[in-house]
């Protein structure tokens, strides 16, 4: 029977590992290398193709499951309701696992589940549009679940069952989206921040920002610690992704900004236009861009 579970408690880990992009053969020793380092938040998701390698390195790790935050995601061609709970379940087959701590939907955007005559997806305008029914068979998912804590149980006006806890964006230096990060606060909505260095070709350039090197020098620790901490101390839950070992150790350590130096980053983010390095639309063959209103 599907179980899965949604833990309020995200904020016990605000620093963790993400798994997106990382290669067969080097996924495994990576989560092996994150949870020795002491993270216990893993973040994956179905269309990653690499859950099996992450559960085969969670048990290894001698790591009881229970000390363990596991995220997957709900992928784009099961969002009707009669895909849902399949997709479910072959995550939780692959990474070894009867209950999730967190299943987001991957993207606002539904697919049909099989391609079109062309071999391209198909999208569903309709399910896209008011996705309340691919919602509601995710609430029957819940209710089928143990729970380790308290589930989700503050209700709105809606017709929702469960209230959705956490929204996963793409929050950096050079996207900072700071209206939303203030709506989410307002709103008891969690945000966790994909490519919190930039997306792959754009760390690099994060970590060469005067302010973020400033800083660096000032408290003698990483670049890439600055950044790390900062999205730390914005109140969001940090997703940095790395297969090299010092890297994943490093990432871990969250250094308290003085209030001087995280105004000064912060405002350093807010002063240029924002700039989104992961927009799918055009590969996904759509005709619109999916993150306008």
């Amino acid at each position: 029977m599907t179980k899965c579970v949604i833990l309020q408690d995200l904020t016990r880990s605000l620093s963790n590992t993400g798994v997106w992009q990382a290669g067969k053969g080097e996924v495994g020793t990576a989560v092996k290398v994150a949870l020795e380092s002491g993270y216990r938040h893993i973040d994956g998701a179905w269309i990653y193709r690499n859950e099996e390698e992450v559960g085969q390195a969670i048990k290894e790790s001698g790591i009881s499951r229970s000390d363990i935050w596991l995220t997957s995601k709900l992928w784009n061609n099961f969002h009707a309701p009669e895909n849902v709970e399949s997709a479910l379940d072959d995550s939780l087959k692959k990474l070894g696992t009867d209950y999730l701590d967190l299943y987001l939907v991957h993207w606002p955007i539904a697919f049909r589940k099989e391609p079109g005559s062309d071999g391209k997806n198909v999208y569903e305008k309709q399910l896209t549009e008011n996705p309340y029914e691919t919602w509601q068979k995710l609430e029957e998912m819940v209710e089928k679940g143990n729970f380790n804590i308290k589930r989700v149980q503050n209700l709105t006006a809606n017709p929702l069952k469960i209230k959705p806890a956490v929204l996963q964006v793409e929050l950096n230096f050079w996207n900072p989206q700071p209206e939303l990060l203030k709506w989410s606060k307002e709103n008891g909505l969690l945000l966790e921040a994909y490519s919190p260095l930039g997306s792959t070709d754009g760390v690099s350039k994060s970590l060469r920002v005067p302010e973020v090197k400033k800083i660096a020098e000032t408290l003698k620790i990483t670049p890439a610690q600055v950044i790390i901490s900062w999205h730390v101390q914005r109140g969001t839950i940090v997703l940095p992704k790395s297969v090299t070992p010092s890297r994943i150790e490093d990432n871990f350590h969250v250094t308290a900004l003085p209030e001087d130096l995280f105004a000064e980053l912060e405002a350093a983010a807010a002063a240029h236009p924002p700039q989104r390095a992961v927009n799918p639309s055009k590969s996904w063959g759509l005709d619109f861009d999916i993150f306008d209103d």
